[in-house]
């Protein structure tokens, strides 16, 4: 039996502190919600705010709620070119020794000293999901997909919680390099 999951495209984005997004948006701001997003919970908000560094900067940055215990902004590799900024590929929420920018709000900035990332690309499972499909946490396992431009990315960790579900998450030009129409419904779980 094929073990198949959904392909999901995760496009720039920011998860603000509470601190951040006092500094941002003004003392007590709270998110508002534009549209839920697959994983339980989660959220893209109306709000965006600007990313800058010495050389560049990114207009619109989304971001997403709720907010998080601390500010972490992911990108993809075209944009950490145009920011000309070295960026590592990282699992969501391991910051430590990562770049930092200057990101402006309406009512303030903030001087980021870390957290830009390149997100590595992951599976989301909840566990009764991991358990049916064989999956661990923390296990790498690739994922082909189908269609025109069909490829097989390696080195997929897997990622378990009760609030997830089962989808893989590749940046915008993963999705652009390997994806028909920038989508692609469904992947196949290659484990080794």
């Amino acid at each position: 039996m094929k073990k198949t999951v959904r392909i999901e495209v995760s496009a720039r984005h920011c998860h603000l502190s509470q601190r951040h997004l006092d500094k941002l948006f003004g003392k007590g701001y709270k998110l508002k919600k534009m549209k839920d997003l697959s994983q339980k919970g989660q959220y893209a908000s109306k709000e965006r705010i600007t990313l800058k560094t010495a050389d560049a900067q990114i207009d619109n940055l989304r971001i997403l709620g709720p907010v998080r215990k601390e500010t972490q902004v992911e990108l993809a590799m075209t944009d950490a070119r145009k920011l000309n900024i070295k960026l590592p590929v990282r699992v969501s929420g391991f910051i430590e020794d990562t770049p930092g920018a200057t990101l402006v709000g309406p009512k303030g900035t903030v001087i980021l000293k870390k957290g830009i990332i390149i997100a590595k690309r992951h599976i989301h499972c909840n566990p009764a999901q991991a358990k049916e499909m064989g999956l661990k946490k923390g296990e790498h396992v690739s994922v082909l997909t189908h269609g025109d431009r069909s490829v097989t990315f390696h080195d997929v960790v897997i990622r378990i919680d009760k609030k997830f579900d089962l989808s893989f998450q590749i940046d915008t030009d993963e999705g652009n390099a390997s994806l028909p129409d920038g989508v692609c419904s469904r992947g196949e779980i290659i484990k080794k």
